[in-house]
């Protein structure tokens, strides 16, 4: 763990225990203890959109050039789920596993490397709509009469800014792949750390930006990942009304939807710290009014979430883990054998 990380992730760990103790642990724990065990339920919910998420992968994978299939998608998005939960490295973590599970499962790196990259991409431009879906719930929420010009106007403009805002990280990630996002960045590496023969390095980062680029230009499939990345998101939707059911705070499709896709946006704008520590429990806290929600209620939510992220990240860990030791002993056994 880098010294940023660590100190990102004690600042995250400090919000996280303030927030909680702030508000009170005991109706907190009490109104998350009355989820009880349809927190599995809530689990187990959450594969629909792993599954989404996972075929919005397997999407752009192209049989003639780069081997893979549903399962290996699965895996790698389950295991790249994980580790964004649970590594303390940030959201960063997750591509990166992602790329290397596919590479392992027999995928070429630079096929795997351009799959994940440019599903993240798309991933990110769905979660935009997505959030802007939540920003005209949160306006109707907030009492604002949708006939009156004015109020038109109100929520053209708010809808347009939030839009503005939400969208640079990912359009600017988009043109400096298009731009040679790898071979431009290790050729400035090999400027930087000129002392050593970086060529081989250089040809493979220029070929995963070719594999990239021949990635965006096939419409349909770039197309069906967008919109299956977008399914995802609002599937998950119901994991936010499934918890508040179970721990005795019912709220409308709509409400469930503006918490999890502005909750979403808020731990994604959260991204540098490593599981959203502390920012995931005050977005909610921030959200909880517009949906009539106490604020036990809104902290029992965060926690529930956090509670599925372990029942399904621990064992998404072991699998890397597994996965990972089973590559390294193949290529022992290959470096043997030659």
């Amino acid at each position: 763990m880098t010294r940023s990380a660590f100190w990102l992730l004690t600042a995250g760990a400090l919000l996280f225990a303030g927030v909680l103790v702030s508000h009170g642990l005991g109706p907190v724990f009490a109104t998350l203890a009355m989820a009880g065990w349809g927190l599995l339920l809530v689990a187990a919910f959450h594969g629909l959109p792993l599954l989404l998420d996972a075929a919005a992968i397997c999407a752009l994978f192209d049989a003639t050039v780069a081997r893979g299939s549903w399962s290996d998608a699965l895996l790698a998005r389950w295991a790249g789920e994980s580790a964004n939960s649970l590594m303390p490295i940030g959201q960063v973590a997750g591509p990166v596993v992602m790329a290397r599970c596919l590479s392992h499962r027999g995928m070429p790196m630079q096929d795997s490397v351009a799959a994940i990259t440019v599903s993240t991409t798309l991933q990110g431009l769905a979660q935009v709509v997505f959030a802007l879906i939540g920003v005209a719930s949160l306006t109707m929420q907030a009492g604002l009469d949708l006939h009156a010009t004015r109020s038109r106007h109100a929520v053209g403009w708010s809808l347009l800014v939030a839009g503005i805002v939400l969208a640079v990280p990912v359009v600017l990630f988009y043109l400096v792949q298009r731009r040679g996002l790898f071979g431009r960045s290790m050729h400035a590496i090999a400027r930087f750390w000129g002392r050593r023969d970086w060529s081989q390095l250089t040809s493979r980062a220029e070929a995963i930006d070719l594999a990239v680029e021949k990635t965006y230009v096939r419409g349909g499939r770039t197309l069906a990942s967008f919109v299956l990345s977008l399914a995802g998101w609002l599937v998950g939707t119901g994991e936010v009304y499934l918890i508040l059911q179970f721990i005795g705070s019912p709220v409308g499709w709509v409400d469930a939807l503006m918490l999890e896709s502005l909750g979403q946006a808020i731990r994604g704008a959260a991204f540098a710290i490593p599981g959203a520590l502390g920012v995931q429990e005050g977005g909610y806290l921030l959200l909880a009014p517009f949906a009539g929600l106490p604020p036990d209620a809104a902290l029992a939510l965060s926690l529930a979430k956090r509670a599925r992220e372990i029942l399904l990240g621990l064992p998404g860990l072991l699998y890397l883990y597994v996965s990972e030791r089973g590559w390294r002993r193949r290529v022992a056994c290959a470096t043997a054998g030659d």
